[in-house]
């Protein structure tokens, strides 16, 4: 059941703009309403014990005082700066559209938090890098893999800019995976009006040729138009030089298996794809 809601991470990273862009424009083709996420760390009180343990007598105690009120102080700065942040992602959301926003601030495990809403929501957005990263190339967000691993939702992975979208490459290999991006991407009003390719990389053959021919009258059926590409090569750079170079804005593609055994031979691809790609992705689990 569609809750017609989009779940959206952000954080103090150059890529929360770009999230706050995508979750309206997602909001916007589904009539969805958006609800921001900012989560805070658990805090490690451990610093106060390791300060005061060589203090004695009086001072000790003394020490401790101070060391609470400079905790509790953070605490409320964090609680600030987390405020601030949600504050200008609404403002950024609803300055591209009339669209309902709802903030919510949580402390704790960003992964826990996110097992605990998806529910909620049709689809998570989160940045390719959080704010720790920065820019740095090649690096992704800390938590971003962790994310993509527990959600049993899409998660969209925001690159650093926004595009309006309006070419998709599908990434098929005729696996449930494929099958399943593929009917999400024709029965989502998300992809109506869109050009979308289905991109296969491998040896072509007769079975290839007919899964293809089927997902494309399926994708066909709903009224989008679809082309085939048929690449050699490795999957994740075949795939990522298509997407950068043949100017698409998003990819969409089948996330990690929530199968121990078979996550340990398709999610470095995953990994790669999202590291390669500079465009935005949808990952389908």
């Amino acid at each position: 059941m569609q809750s017609q809601t989009i779940l959206a991470l952000v954080d103090g990273s150059a890529y929360s703009e770009s999230v706050c862009h995508y979750a309206a424009w997602m909001a916007q083709r589904t009539q969805s309403k958006v609800k921001v996420y900012h989560i805070m760390g658990r805090r490690n009180a451990a610093d106060s014990d390791d300060l005061s343990g060589a203090i004695v007598l009086g001072a000790r105690t003394q020490l401790l005082d101070k060391l609470s009120a400079l905790d509790m102080e953070r605490s409320k700065l964090a609680q600030e700066h987390g405020r601030a942040i949600l504050e200008d992602a609404k403002t950024i959301i609803q300055g591209d559209g009339d669209i309902e926003v709802q903030t919510r601030l949580r402390q704790g495990d960003l992964v826990e938090t996110i097992a605990a809403k998806e529910e909620t929501g049709d689809v998570i957005v989160v940045g390719k890098r959080g704010e720790a990263h920065k820019l740095a190339t090649g690096h992704l967000g800390s938590n971003l893999e962790r994310v993509i691993r527990a959600s049993h939702k899409p998660v969209f992975v925001a690159n650093r800019s926004f595009t309006p979208v309006k070419k998709v490459l599908v990434a098929f290999d005729g696996g449930a995976s494929s099958l399943k991006a593929v009917e999400l991407v024709a029965t989502s009003p998300l992809y109506q009006g869109l050009d979308v390719t289905l991109a296969y990389v491998g040896k072509p053959s007769d079975k290839v040729q007919a899964a293809l021919d089927t997902a494309t009258q399926k994708l066909q059926a709903a009224g989008l138009t679809t082309e085939q590409q048929v690449l050699s090569g490795d999957a994740d750079k075949a795939l990522a030089d298509l997407a950068n170079n043949q100017e698409y804005q998003l990819l969409v593609m089948g996330a990690f298996s929530h199968s121990r055994l078979r996550s340990l031979f398709i999610g470095s691809t995953t990994m790669e794809m999202i590291r390669a790609c500079k465009i935005a992705i949808m990952l389908v689990h």
